[in-house]
């Protein structure tokens, strides 16, 4: 038991720092895309013309809030869950249910990694967006073009940042497996999404 809470910790500390970065920089891309779409709506209905750039800038920030902030969401039990099966069955057989359930999640995790790195890296991945640019240098009279690989490697962030969080909870499952639940530390913030 101790062994095992040994390696959680570290790991709960790592989820915990990172998962709050990512959620602050999901923010920061929350509020960017907002601001792309309400250029696009005053440009496009008000002064009828409609530019080529907000609806990609806004897609690029929703993918990238999504990978930042849906491991949060996963850490802290925040997903969709029926889980009446669970709460029905005794303690130990619910926990074991609970530790099944993330051991597959792992492998659909691990299977979407490979998905990922095939999304960036891959024929997808080489090509250029259609509007989107970043200057290059202060004075802004060069812009690059930005690749398409930037936009998707946010599913291949967040995909990476959920497989740490589902380890963390496979242990936190393991442990109350084995009777030590009590011992667990309490997620920050899993009270306030209806996790246990």
């Amino acid at each position: 038991m101790g062994a095992l809470l040994g390696i959680l910790a570290p790991i709960s500390f790592v989820n915990e720092h990172v998962f709050r970065l990512g959620r602050a920089i999901g923010i920061v891309a929350m509020a960017l895309m907002v601001v792309a779409i309400l250029i696009q709506v005053f440009f496009r209905y008000v002064l009828n013309n409609a530019l080529p750039w907000p609806d990609e800038a806004a897609r690029f920030c929703m993918l990238w809030m999504t990978g930042l902030m849906a491991p949060t969401a996963f850490r802290r039990g925040g997903f969709v869950a029926i889980d009446m099966i669970m709460l029905a069955l005794p303690r130990a057989l619910g926990a074991a249910l609970n530790l099944f359930l993330l051991l597959i999640c792992l492998l659909v995790l691990v299977v979407a990694v490979q998905i990922g790195w095939s999304e960036v890296t891959g024929f997808g991945g080489k090509f250029a967006t259609a509007s989107l640019y970043v200057p290059t240098d202060l004075t802004f009279t060069e812009w690059f073009r930005v690749p398409r690989s930037w936009m998707m490697a946010s599913l291949l962030v967040g995909i990476i940042m959920m497989i740490s969080a589902n380890i963390e909870l496979i242990l936190r499952a393991v442990v109350t497996l084995l009777g030590g639940g009590d011992k667990l530390p309490e997620i920050p913030g899993a009270d306030a999404v209806g996790a246990e």
